[in-house]
């Protein structure tokens, strides 16, 4: 028995080292079709800094530079850092479609629709994707932020718990 429980906490110990290494860093992308989206990207990584998660905004549209977004999604692919991508595009959502296509990592796109009218005609380019083209579409900038912290929360334990105080916090309002 003795033998059983020492094994057992060499094997707990070398799994909590694991995750601490896993979990040293991570980096939500926000990838941009225009540089006029900036002002509502900046809603999002608000949002992120609150928690303190990384983040890094590019500029590429699928539409007119999509070999940029090719060569964006391949030093993605190329990073073994748990992260989340967040598209932010308006009008024809080319750029979330492109980028879950190829990319290893979850896509999040958050339409940044200035009015009810824009939402109702563009939203549909962001929903309506091809089989294994694994798009979640968020329309409310600070949820989309919350999404990706939430998919990231799952392999660090220390951004689990600043989700779990923040629904505490929410919670404890009502």
């Amino acid at each position: 028995m003795l033998l059983d429980q020492g094994i057992r906490e060499d094997a707990l110990s070398f799994m909590e080292s694991l995750k601490m290494r896993y979990t040293a860093a991570m980096l939500v992308t926000l990838l941009l079709g225009s540089k006029s989206d900036a002002e509502f990207a900046a809603k999002i990584e608000a949002v992120l800094e609150e928690f303190s998660v990384p983040s890094q905004t590019i500029v590429a549209s699928a539409h007119k530079v999509p070999e940029n977004v090719v060569e964006t999604i391949q030093k993605l692919n190329a990073d073994p850092q748990p992260q989340v991508v967040i598209t932010v595009v308006g009008m024809s959502n080319g750029l979330g479609g492109v980028v879950a296509g190829s990319c290893v990592h979850p896509v999040i796109t958050c339409p940044p629709a200035k009015s009810l009218e824009e939402y109702q005609v563009d939203l549909h380019s962001s929903l309506r994707m091809p089989s294994d083209v694994p798009v979640m579409t968020v329309l409310n900038p600070k949820n989309a932020a919350l999404a990706a912290i939430r998919i990231l929360a799952e392999s660090d334990r220390a951004l689990k718990e600043k989700v779990a105080k923040r629904i505490e916090k929410i919670k404890a309002e009502y």
